[in-house]
């Protein structure tokens, strides 16, 4: 029996739990992530937590609706046991019918193919091969442009204030995109306790007169290291920046069991440049029900 239960009715040890042992753990699903990324979450469960899957959650005009908050890629249900295609539609089913829309990303391990679903593409480096084995799989391109910048004298510095790699992309690219202010105050109070758990670390590029001109937020678990925001000026691209960049992450974790999760896209440019250095194709499962 699947049961609903509330943020505040949850065995937050037992959820954790599960998803820290989960075979398609997401550092996204736990619950502290959870409960700064999102307005409220609820969460279904089955099996005294052997299976569990969150929902955030909000109300607007007294419509209750399940949404995809923002800094989540992937949620779903997670588990140390195999999750079929059968369980999951049962899940769905089991959403309380006062949900108005539920729209959910799930992970890449929850194959779901019922009506409704569309697939969407994300990017993943395996790094267990060494260094020079990985370096291999990089595009002419990509190779030639960390080599330009390695000519640059670009210096990449550790935890680096990831507020003033937020203002950097803010000053940069904000204006063009648009977006809410409210999320990169969300992403600020997440990466401060993320940094303080120790899930989480910053980097920025700084050029030869030490200002910064590019840097990254990366979120780290067990099995992933998570791509989640990146920020960069017009010197930062002329000097390739972010190729010098993720190319050091890569060199540093080689050897590892970990997986570099590039966190998209379905933008064809974003995508080649991910592509191009070695990283492959993730297929993860977007779910908008309307229940009317």
């Amino acid at each position: 029996m699947i049961q609903y239960l509330t943020r505040n009715q949850l065995d937050e040890k037992k959820y954790d739990n599960c998803i820290s042992n989960a075979i398609n753990t997401r550092i996204y699903a736990y619950s502290w992530y959870l409960d700064r990324a999102c307005d409220d979450w609820d969460v279904l469960i089955k099996n005294d937590y052997q299976y569990v899957m969150p929902l955030p959650k909000r109300k607007k005009y007294g419509f209750h609706y399940i949404y995809q908050a923002p800094w989540i890629q992937q949620l779903g249900i997670f588990s140390k046991s195999n999750i079929d295609e059968s369980l999951i539609l049962q899940f769905i089913n089991s959403i309380p019918r006062k949900y108005i829309l539920i729209d959910v990303f799930f992970n890449s391990m929850n194959i779901v193919k019922s009506r409704g679903v569309k697939l969407r593409d994300n990017y993943i480096l395996e790094l267990k091969e060494p260094y020079e084995v990985l370096r291999k799989q990089f595009s002419k391109g990509r190779k030639s442009s960390i080599k330009q910048a390695k000519n640059c004298n670009l210096t990449i510095i550790e935890n680096y204030n990831h507020n003033e790699i937020i203002e950097l992309f803010r000053k940069n690219k904000g204006k063009e995109i648009g977006g809410k202010g409210l999320e990169y105050d969300v992403l600020n109070k997440l990466i401060d306790h993320a940094v303080h758990l120790n899930f989480a670390k910053s980097y920025t590029i700084i050029n030869d007169l030490e200002k910064p001109i590019g840097g990254a937020l990366f979120l780290i678990d067990t099995n992933r290291i998570t791509y989640l925001f990146s920020a960069i000026n017009k010197e930062g691209r002329t000097k390739h920046a972010m190729s010098f960049l993720l190319n050091t992450i890569i060199k540093n974790n080689s050897e590892s069991n970990l997986i570099l999760d590039f966190e998209g896209s379905m933008i064809k440019e974003i995508a080649s440049f991910f592509k191009s250095f070695g990283a492959k194709k993730e297929t993860y499962y977007h779910l908008k029900k309307y229940n009317i």
